[in-house]
């Protein structure tokens, strides 16, 4: 692996991406890549029957060039393609830095949305379409500002491994945990890495007005993705049975739907929570539900991170109408919090009962890193040069994102995807949901702020 940063070690301080170079600066560019990268399909169904991240992999590639730098595609498959580039930063000796993005997108229904999902339409002064919110807006934020300081001889402060993933939507299987196992020499001296969710605004009521606070990521549940298998005997539909797979399944879910998972704050929502009770003034020791409600569209996950999670999202039962099965099967998908994992697991048996067997099918650990230290600081400040005034809070992810994987490298993972949001934007449904879209202005300001923070953190 050779690093592709230029020699020169007398260059002066970077400028700021606004200063007047004429050239184009990563916020005259990063709305173009986004509307580039989502026109490009790279929907990831989970079983390897969709187009892969080539297509979008070999766009990265041809940008990159462009502009002089040499990365590198690794296929971890035929198809699934991983873009990845290090820059010697001008503070050499400091522990390196990863910034990384994923290429791929859940799938979209065409027929459920106001806009073609994959055409990338500009209205209302928004990009849309699938990716525009995860997480293509990134990805174009990264790739904006590495051509901006390419052109301007500009290097990160810290030496920095960028990386555009495949197959994060399905566990990154074959994406970053592949590149973690065959190729870990990309990360040699990284400590840090920063990617998708958060740095996001959201707008509270205070007692003055309103305040606008930012959800930097220092922490994410972990994931269990189960298959229950009930087993029963198979008859036909005009008979009786007691032995019937799909009543046995049904109980399960049933079972595991109705279950009341124990409260716990951990750090990252305790801090969170207490944050927007100081701006608010709103107390939640009697209960969260006031709190919770002035976060708008993010309190979905901010409720997921209160406790252990199980959701059933797909069923397999049956042949024909009169046909009692022997076999019904049913996906759940499983997110605890740090230190939960076997004791989910055990609940999520004892629910099941004794003819349904639960099979693992995925799994991931839960993060969870320091809000201190230089990193975080820099993370702040980039954000509050941009906008004087605002709050900067922690808070933990319900999902799961690459940096699962780069932990098991000894690298600490944050969410910084830094958007400034109308207030009136319902944002946080959009990842994985219909009509999502972008503020141009917003990429905009997460191209001007990740560049900040690369240039000083």
């Amino acid at each position: 692996m050779t690093s592709h940063a230029a020699k020169d070690t007398s260059r002066p301080a970077p400028a700021p991406s606004d200063a007047p170079t004429g050239r184009p600066t990563a916020q005259d560019e990063v709305t173009r890549i986004c509307r580039d990268l989502i026109r490009i399909d790279s929907s990831n169904y989970g079983d390897d029957s969709g187009p892969g991240e080539r297509a979008a992999a070999e766009y990265v590639m041809a940008e990159l060039a462009e502009v002089g730098l040499e990365a590198e595609l690794l296929e971890s498959r035929p198809g699934r393609a991983t873009v990845v580039l290090r820059i010697e930063g001008r503070e050499p000796d400091r522990p390196g830095l990863a910034v990384h993005g994923h290429l791929d997108v859940v799938p979209a229904n065409a027929a459920d949305w106001q806009v073609d999902p994959f055409a990338a339409e500009e209205r209302d002064g928004c990009v849309w379409g699938r990716g525009a919110v995860d997480m293509k807006d990134m990805d174009a934020m990264i790739l904006a500002n590495l051509r901006e300081f390419a052109r301007t001889g500009t290097r990160p402060a810290r030496t920095t491994t960028f990386v555009f993933f495949a197959d994060e939507e399905a566990g990154g299987v074959h994406g970053s945990h592949w590149l973690v196992d065959h190729h870990p020499g990309w990360f040699e001296g990284v400590t840090d890495a920063v990617s998708e969710v958060g740095g996001y605004s959201i707008t509270v009521p205070t007692p003055t007005g309103e305040q606008r606070a930012y959800l930097l990521q220092t922490a994410e549940k972990g994931i269990v993705w189960l298959r229950l298998h009930a087993h029963g005997r198979a008859g036909h539909g005009s008979v009786p049975n007691e032995e019937n797979a799909i009543v046995r399944l049904a109980g399960a879910i049933g079972r595991i739907a109705a279950h009341e998972w124990p409260r716990e704050y951990i750090a990252s929502v305790k801090q969170l929570l207490d944050g927007v009770s100081g701006l608010t003034q709103i107390p939640y020791a009697a209960g969260l539900d006031p709190l919770l409600g002035v976060l708008g569209g993010a309190q979905g996950f901010v409720r997921a991170t209160l406790q252990d999670t199980a959701n059933v999202t797909m069923l397999d039962a049956g042949y024909k109408h009169n046909v009692i099965p022997q076999t019904a099967s049913a996906a759940v998908d499983c997110r605890f919090l740090p230190g939960h994992e076997e004791a989910l697991l055990a609940t999520i048996r004892e629910l099941a009962g004794e003819h349904v067997e639960v099979e693992v099918v995925h799994r991931d650990i839960a993060l969870e890193a320091p809000w201190d230290g230089d990193l975080v600081e820099a993370m702040k400040q980039s954000l509050l040069r941009a906008d004087p005034g605002a709050a900067v809070l922690p808070y933990c992810l319900s999902g799961g994102t690459d940096n699962k994987a780069l932990a098991g490298l000894g690298i600490r993972g944050y969410g910084f995807a830094p958007l400034r949001l109308p207030a009136d934007l319902d944002f946080a449904p959009m990842f994985h949901g219909i009509d999502e879209r972008v503020p141009v202005e917003s990429l905009r300001f997460g191209a001007r702020v990740l560049g900040d923070f690369l240039r000083t953190c």
